[in-house]
């Protein structure tokens, strides 16, 4: 099965739909059920066509003279076209069927709040202060021309519009932030990947992304499978596909480095300015499988929250918490937690701009990548909880420290924690 559990959504109908309704996803949860029905008759009926059949062959050697024997043969034929037939009618029923269970979204943390468009989400609490400027801050864009940080104009000249050359310290402040990343992982018993930048789309749509198609974030790969990531989300997720993990070695904790790729469909306006929205940046994530239980995967969430608020003190950036909104969880998430940090060039006199995001995505895409777990207690194979959250998204990480850095005397100074691997105090 796919998804929620079918059994599930046919014996919940009422909470399925006023789920779907509060997420803003119109699924027909009768023809849904119309479908199961079908489904279980013609499989039914398929078996006691089969028994005649069988029953049939085996009285045709016994058949008392020619014409019975011909009446048999012929009955026979018949009931292996009404078999052939049925079974390409199920296979179609079943396609439909996987379709319209794969567009009802998960279910939703009972805390989450209800509400359509990203202004009903809620903050649940804000670290740091705003810092206070005596002169007119800059953005990084600005900051970065006059320390000669990005290369925009060689980027669209290389691949267009939203692609972009880190340099000097830039870079430097990339793979501190990357090996920044990678310790606090390493400490918090993560195992550190560096993962593919392409998976086959049946992993994508796993994990809950639409590689192809109006609606795709993807860029794929002509005449192949594969698609560029756009997350290691991707990657770690269906590193352990179609495999029964034992019980007793949950949870797994993973990190991923990898690049992501994001077309941007239709994000244009709203911060396209710099490197805030690219169609390439570097990415450390955090995935974990943890027991097929709530309990579980809810701390987990909490565990990879700490983790994203802790690199962010150390960093010395004002963020806030955000529990997002049911309008705007996506398919897989049960419950969605952003970082959202304060950036002074943003907006008219600084903003908040997002910089991470946390998802406990329960068994949505372990039932879609068939990742299960078996304990002695237990009878059968349960699915898994999936979780992810970024540890640091490198572009966004690195407006929110030039922006919040930068000094009077025009100089940008570097975050305490990321200066073993920058060599320098300060830009400028």
């Amino acid at each position: 099965t796919l998804m929620l559990d079918l059994q599930f959504i046919c014996e919940n109908q009422d909470a399925v739909a006023e789920n779907c309704r509060n997420r803003g996803v119109e699924v027909d949860l009768p023809k849904l059920v119309e479908l199961r029905d079908r489904r279980s008759r013609l499989i039914s009926e398929g078996d006691r066509l089969r028994h005649e059949q069988k029953e049939v062959s085996g009285q045709i050697p016994k058949a008392a003279d020619a014409a019975q024997k011909q009446a048999l043969v012929a009955r026979g034929k018949e009931l292996r076209a009404q078999v052939a037939a049925g079974e390409s009618e199920l296979k179609q029923v079943e396609s439909e069927l996987r379709q319209e269970q794969a567009r009802v979204p998960n279910m939703t943390h009972p805390d989450a709040p209800v509400g359509k468009t990203e202004e009903e989400s809620i903050t649940r609490r804000t670290w740091g202060s705003i810092p206070q400027f005596d002169f007119q801050p800059l953005d990084h864009v600005a900051l970065a021309e006059k320390h000669d940080l990005i290369d925009l104009e060689a980027g669209a000249r290389v691949a267009g519009h939203g692609f972009y050359f880190l340099k000097n310290e830039a870079v430097l402040l990339e793979l501190a932030l990357v090996q920044f990343a990678a310790e606090k992982l390493l400490a918090e018993g993560f195992t550190l990947h560096s993962t593919p930048d392409l998976a086959r789309d049946e992993v994508l749509e796993g994990i809950g992304f639409q590689p192809r198609g109006p609606e795709a974030q993807i860029y794929s790969v002509q005449n192949s499978d594969l698609s560029l990531v756009a997350t290691a989300e991707i990657t770690l997720g269906g590193s352990l596909k179609d495999q029964i993990l034992d019980a007793g070695k949950l949870p797994i904790k993973m990190a991923g480095l990898s690049h992501c790729f994001r077309t941007e469909a239709g994000a244009h306006g709203r911060a396209t300015k710099g490197i805030y929205r690219v169609h390439q940046f570097t990415k450390v994530e955090m995935f974990a499988f943890t027991a097929p239980d709530l309990d579980a995967s809810n701390e987990m969430h909490d565990t990879i929250v700490r983790i994203e608020e802790e690199i962010f003190q150390a960093l010395g950036i004002p963020y806030r918490v955000i529990d997002t909104c049911t309008g705007d969880l996506g398919g897989p998430a049960y419950r969605k937690f952003d970082l959202e940090a304060w950036m002074p060039g943003r907006g008219e006199g600084g903003e908040y701009g997002e910089v991470t995001s946390a998802s406990n995505c329960t068994d949505y895409q372990s039932r879609r990548l068939g990742i299960r777990c078996k304990s002695p207690e237990k009878k059968g194979t349960q699915f898994v909880h999936t979780l992810n959250g970024t540890a640091v998204a490198c572009t966004r990480a690195l407006i929110a420290i030039l922006e919040n850095n930068q000094q009077a005397d025009g100089s940008i100074s570097i975050p305490e924690v990321l200066r073993p691997w920058v060599g320098v105090d300060k830009i400028g």
